[in-house]
């Protein structure tokens, strides 16, 4: 067994790397632009030099005599004929440039004040890097403020730093030949100034004369169908960078004008900071031949394609599945319905034991067939694929200890995720149920916690591989441990749409003995009951779903007075605030008092009781169910009228000057305050004209009415009338000068001309009604699109900075340094998630309460 080695991190330091070290950790001087030779063999002393290591089968490493796969990579460096800037460094060159002194290497301060502002750096590093890095700053600042050097009197010549890797000292270029001699002048004293430590970050190390190659592991060519071999971007960056070079030297050994020389420098530093940054201002980006801009360190390391967030924060996984998701009421809201593709695909390894033998020996048998399995782990921990010339030789020696791969069956632990994955419910424990179709299926009480629809969502599956990942997904992550939400303290999982409307419905009919027997079966109903033989009312066969030691009396959406005693509905009706999301009493009521569990059974019968009603009953809404009598559409048509002449009369007090201002408001700000007002009462009493004459069994009214779906505004606009269109919570003003559009004249102030619509959508809009409508529309659009990212980041820069703050084992909430953030989690030690809304559970009143019984 292998020994853990326990050490901890004491410090980390990033560095620059000196020419020195570069060459130190280097195996090879590169001095070749080729690859390959013609048979397809690296060349020695090139790019794809095999001390660098080897991407080939059957090769081994010249330097660790390491196969593919083994071998990590060693790197080797590249010797500048001429030292060129690094790019990534440029500010610093120009910060160390305007504090120190040219002939002297010195910083300009005199030295009583270099020494003072030491004692600052040394206690601002001890204080942390944040206090430390506005240190430096400061000194920096100050440091070249002197325009005459402290230590040899030496006059300072103005430096102008030309982006990104150009410098010139009083209008002459100063080159990095010169800058080098320059820094190598300044003593280790006067480094630690600028925040650099003169053991591991010398300024002049900024300035190349190496340049390290990286091993041929970090950037593996790849053979083409045509069998011609295609580089990598770095290789392709590296040989222009060995080419240029060659050339360079050559010039300069053959005594070249100084021009040519030159330009061939510049040649040289293009391509070195193209190596490092490809995306620099000011700089031409390096591009394939094809025109496709060339993929280099930085651009390797940042962002979210990046090595951090790609590769290490976040990376592809095996056993997981992604497809579209369709709505299933029938299977349990703790289940997810898997297509027997991904079921034959995804496997759970299961360890042979003298009481399994004998099934695990049929999932080996059926192999290609469903259930059976897909690979055996020796004991020795080789895997062998089952297939037909296998397994006769794989039955044989089948025994305790192995590991056999089964496919994935009914019952079966698995994750399920929604993206994006914003709070800790969009990513629960499910049990797999295997079933026909191509779409993982999920029952309708899930979708809120995942924020699903069925518009084309896409979900995704995991599955856990071990016997430890699979008790803490049930025990912690199964979605009746997640009903009530950690946020409000509430249930997030409950009856949604058709399920409001089923029950609500099934609350106020009655039926026959023969109907209420068999919707009580087909929502699960198993024991004896009886109902009589005469009508049956639908409360009744609500009861039947109830705990019997549900007390609860509360209102309902629409203000009726909802009894429960003993289990039994007396009186009101199912509607939203019984077994809603976020706001159903009742359910919360049965989660309290019977816990996850409880509240499952709960949940999966009376969903299926509604849906098996409307099946029986029928449910649909229609047009002409928007439609009002004459008389009604009258009745809208005087008071929306009436509402425009009030507006009227507001305008004419306004320009008489006789309208008083509100308090703190300007006369025109009060003018559109009372014109919003007015034409919001007559849009709500619009409203409520349309709501008294819409039929009693208005299916639309009816999901309004119990909180299913919509709400009274949505049938007004659809109805009666849409009323004011609003940009940034104001009337529509901006538009043509003086107006809003060219059909209104100069200075209008009525209700038509600043976006008011008196039509429905029933109705329909004139020209100039739709034109306000979409102005109002695309304000909501937009702002949505906007939000959306900037909330996304925001969260991901919070979850970056919290991720390493926990409850420690005495209760108190520590960060990663194990300093104290709470002496107790939220101040009072409580799960919201285990709260009634947000209020911790008084079990001294509960013990009371069972003493008392």
């Amino acid at each position: 067994m292998s020994k853990f080695i326990k050490s901890k991190i004491d410090s980390i330091e990033f560095r620059m790397l000196s020419p020195k070290m570069i060459k130190r950790m280097a195996v090879a001087k590169i001095i070749t632009p080729d690859t390959h030779d013609t048979d397809g063999y690296p060349i020695k002393s090139g790019l794809m030099d095999p001390r660098l290591g080897v991407i080939d089968p059957g090769l081994r490493c010249r330097t660790c005599k390491s196969k593919m796969g083994e071998c990590p990579g060693h790197f080797g460096f590249i010797d500048l004929a001429r030292p060129v800037i690094h790019v990534g460094f440029n500010k610093l060159i120009y910060n160390v440039l305007r504090g120190t002194c040219r002939p002297c290497g010195r910083i300009l301060m005199p030295q009583s004040d270099i020494d003072d502002y030491k004692i600052n750096l040394r206690e601002a590093k001890e204080l942390g890097a944040e206090e430390f890095d506005d240190m430096v700053k400061k000194t920096t600042t100050d440091a070249r403020k002197p325009k005459i050097c402290a230590h040899c009197s030496e006059k300072k010549l103005k430096i102008k730093f030309d982006k990104p890797t150009g410098y010139t000292e009083d209008g002459d270029r100063i080159m990095p030949t010169e800058i080098k001699e320059w820094f190598e002048k300044i003593p280790d004293d006067d480094i630690f100034l600028f925040g650099l430590s003169p053991e591991c970050s010398r300024p002049e190390w900024a300035i190349l004369t190496v340049v390290p190659v990286p091993p041929v592991t970090t950037r593996p060519s790849i053979t083409l169908e045509t069998g011609e071999r295609s580089e990598d971007d770095l290789t392709h960056k590296l040989v222009d960078i060995i080419r240029l070079n060659q050339r360079l030297r050559e010039n300069i050994e053959a005594g070249a004008p100084h021009l040519i020389v030159e330009d061939q420098w510049e040649l040289v530093q293009y391509h070195v900071t193209t190596l490092m940054d490809n995306e620099v201002t000011g700089v031409p980006t390096a591009r394939h031949r094809s025109g496709r801009p060339l993929k280099t360190l930085k651009q390797r390391l940042k962002g979210k394609e990046g090595r951090f967030r790609s590769s290490l924060a976040g990376k592809r996984v095996d056993f997981s599945a992604r497809t579209v998701i369709s709505p299933d009421p029938n299977i349990s809201i703790d289940e997810v319905g898997i297509p027997y593709e991904i079921a034959t695909e995804l496997t759970i390894p299961e360890r042979i034991t003298k009481l399994n033998k004998d099934r695990i020996l049929n999932y080996v048998k059926n192999r290609d067939k469903y259930p059976g399995a897909n690979y055996v782990i020796r004991p020795d921990g080789r895997r062998k694929r089952i297939t037909s010339e296998s397994i006769d030789e794989i039955l044989e020696e089948l025994d305790a200890g192995y590991i056999v791969e089964r496919h994935l069956i009914d019952g079966d632990i698995v994750i399920f995720n929604r993206q994006p994955s914003l709070h800790r419910m969009s990513m629960m424990a499910h049990r797999a149920r295997i079933l026909p179709g191509k779409t993982f299926r999920l029952n309708l009480c899930v979708c809120t916690p995942y924020n699903a629809d069925f518009d084309g969502d896409e979900m995704n599956l995991h599955v856990p591989q071990t016997e430890e990942a699979r008790t803490e997904a049930r025990l912690l992550m199964s979605v009746q441990n997640q009903i009530r939400s950690p946020r409000f303290g509430g249930p997030i999982i409950g009856c949604i749409h058709d399920h409001i409307s089923g029950l609500y419905s099934l609350s106020n009919d009655e039926f026959s003995s023969k109907d209420a027997f068999q919707l009580a079966t087909r929502a699960g109903y198993t024991e004896e009951f009886e109902l009589g033989s005469g009508k049956v009312h639908g409360r009744d066969i609500i009861s039947l779903f109830i705990p019997d030691n549900i007390n609860m009396e509360y209102t309902a959406k629409d203000q009726e007075t909802v009894l429960i005693q003993k289990g039994v509905l007396k009186k009101g009706s199912i509607d939203e605030r019984s077994v809603g999301v976020m706001s159903g009493k009742l359910l919360d009521e049965v989660l309290r008092k019977h816990g996850p569990e409880g509240a499952k059974v709960f949940l999966n019968s009376i969903t299926k009781l509604a849906i098996a009603y409307l099946d029986k009953r029928g449910f649909t809404t229609g047009l002409d169910e928007e439609d009002l009598p004459e008389k009604t559409m009258e009745e809208i048509s005087n008071v929306l009228s009436g509402a425009e002449k009030k507006v009227d009369e507001l305008v004419s007090k306004y320009r008489k000057g006789t309208l008083a201002p509100s308090k703190g408001k300007s006369i025109i700000d009060t003018l559109e305050e009372l014109i919003m007002v007015e034409l919001n009462n007559a849009r709500n009493k619009a409203g409520t004209l349309a709501k008294d004459h819409l039929e009693e069994n208005n299916f639309a009214l009816l999901m309004a009415k119990t909180g299913a779906r919509g709400s009274m505004l949505n049938i007004t606009q659809m109805s009666a009338c849409i009323g004011q269109q609003a940009i940034r919570g104001q009337r529509i003003l901006r538009g043509y000068r003086e107006r809003t559009l060219p059909h209104f004249t100069r200075n209008d102030l009525g209700a038509r001309a600043h976006g008011f619509v008196s039509s429905s959508y029933k109705s329909g809009m004139d020209p100039i009604e739709f034109f306000f409508h979409a102005m109002g529309g695309r304000e909501s659009l937009t702002d949505t699109a906007m939000r959306t990212p900037k909330s996304g980041y925001l969260q991901r820069r919070l979850i970056n900075a919290m991720q390493d703050i926990i409850v420690d084992y005495n209760e108190t909430v520590r960060d990663g340094r194990g300093v104290i953030i709470q002496f107790s989690y939220g101040e009072d030690g409580v799960d919201p998630s285990k709260t009634d809304l947000g209020k911790s559970v008084n079990l001294e009143k509960i013990f009371k309460d069972v003493e008392n019984k």
